[in-house]
């Protein structure tokens, strides 16, 4: 088990977007977050404390935990002096990185020799199957977007809070490093070799109650050239009996792509519900969760009406507002 609390290493973030993975412990597990730790350059900021390691270790913090997802997922040679002293200074680490902690020969030896613990989120530790197909009891949500990183882990996270709140009976099943470090379970997707990621999806999402919701966890994007392959594999593999549009409106071009513009919401239905419903021919889109946050309140509620009225599908922003229209959505399936 990833000892708790953490300090939240920021490193040399670009942009708020880099850091999503301490965003998300920030805004999910604050209770878990001491502080932050930001080198020179580092444009992120959780609103935390920024500690030192010595001021972050005297507040109690146990666990020094990346939480940059940069692109390709690799650790900056520009970090290793802060992770290297972490470990001499008693932190274990904790990373979800695609380049593993235990990869690295300083950090395994200094890691060794301190008696620390390197935690590595991104390996699968199951021999998943292959996928099968076959239809599971229970139903399942999944938020499928636009684009990377848009809200569609908040989504399922405020959903499965707010529906276990009303009595239904719901799990969030994390599918990332982010929502593993949240949640403390689920599975690396895009660790999994490809052939066994619906499988894994599969296994994660088992036969359940029959008025049981997996809220599975989105990733990536269909029309994202790099990322879609996890998307499909959810899709797939999750057997999903709703989908909800996930969308963040002020994107100029799709994540770390500038020469791709964003879908529109219509193309992002025609084409992930006809996908959905190879697996699960029941599958509806229910509703559509919008990222308000570069817009200010009015802005925000008028763009979800506007929605709403064009798409014929209840709208909100499930972090900043409420997820009650699509809690309703669920229930009425």
């Amino acid at each position: 088990m990833i000892q708790t609390p953490y300090l939240l290493f920021l490193g040399d973030a670009p942009d708020a977007l880099a850091a999503k993975v301490a965003q998300g412990i920030r805004d999910w597990r604050p209770e878990n977050a001491v502080g932050q730790f930001r080198m020179d350059g580092c444009k992120a900021d959780m609103k935390l404390p920024d500690m030192t390691l010595a001021e972050a270790k005297a507040a109690g913090a146990k666990t020094l935990v990346i939480g940059v997802a940069n692109r390709g997922g690799v650790i900056s040679q520009a970090w290793k002096k802060v992770l290297v002293t972490a470990l001499e200074e008693g932190f274990d680490l904790a990373s979800g990185l695609h380049n593993l902690l235990r990869d690295e020969p300083d950090l395994a030896a200094v890691a060794k020799a301190t008696g620390r613990t390197l935690h590595d989120v991104r390996v699968p530790s199951v021999k998943y199957p292959i996928a099968d197909g076959v239809k599971r009891r229970g139903k399942r949500v999944l938020a499928v977007g636009t684009d990377c990183s848009v809200g569609k882990m908040y989504t399922g996270l405020a959903l499965d809070r707010d529906m276990r709140a009303a009595g239904m009976k719901s799990t969030f099943r994390a599918t990332g490093q982010t929502g593993i470090l949240i949640t403390g379970d689920g599975i690396p997707l895009d660790a999994v070799v490809a052939d066994f990621m619906a499988g894994s999806v599969e296994w994660l999402t088992p036969d359940n109650d029959d008025d049981h919701w997996d809220v599975i966890e989105g990733q990536g994007s269909l029309f994202h050239v790099s990322f879609s392959g996890v998307t499909m594999a959810l899709i797939h593999g999750g057997q999903p009996d709703a989908l909800i549009l996930s969308h963040e409106p002020s994107r100029a071009h799709m994540r770390g792509l500038p020469g791709y513009t964003l879908p529109t919401l219509e193309a992002l239905r025609d084409m992930a519900l006809p996908l959905a419903q190879v697996a699960n021919p029941a599958c509806q889109v229910i509703g559509i969760s919008i990222n308000t946050q570069a817009m200010d309140e009015d802005e925000a509620r008028t763009y979800l009406a506007e929605v709403e009225a064009r798409m014929g599908l209840p709208a909100t922003d499930p972090f900043r507002f409420s997820t009650q229209k699509l809690v309703e959505a669920l229930a009425a399936i």
